[in-house]
């Protein structure tokens, strides 16, 4: 590990559960929770927003939607999305998604309505 670069394989971190499936999380520490990069399986997401985070998908592999403020976008391989801090969003489909978050993924910062 260098101070001025990092390398990981997403697919071999830990998965966790998150309100979207599972995720594989990198980079958190490296960048100083500046940035993170997700690799997410889309199951059972839930509606969520964040407050302060924007978050880019791209869709790696699948087909489904990604629904941002009640309105579904069809999702396949090298669809894009960016959602930015207050749009409600979730993924519905087989979906293999790259996510990166500015800043880092925070779990404190995922609101869910009521």
């Amino acid at each position: 590990m260098s101070d001025r670069f990092a390398v990981l394989q997403l697919d071999d971190l830990p998965v966790r559960h998150c309100s979207c499936g599972t995720t594989r999380r990198g980079f958190i520490a490296e960048s100083e929770g500046q940035a993170s990069v997700h690799l997410l399986q889309v199951q059972d997401a839930v509606t969520h927003h964040h407050r302060i985070a924007t978050e880019y998908y791209v869709v790696l592999a699948g087909e489904g939607e990604i629904e941002l403020d009640g309105v579904r976008h069809p999702a396949r391989p090298m669809s894009a999305f960016l959602i930015k801090p207050g749009c409600r969003h979730r993924a519905i489909g087989d979906l293999t998604v790259l996510l990166v978050s500015l800043p880092a993924a925070d779990d404190t910062d995922e609101y869910f309505d009521a």
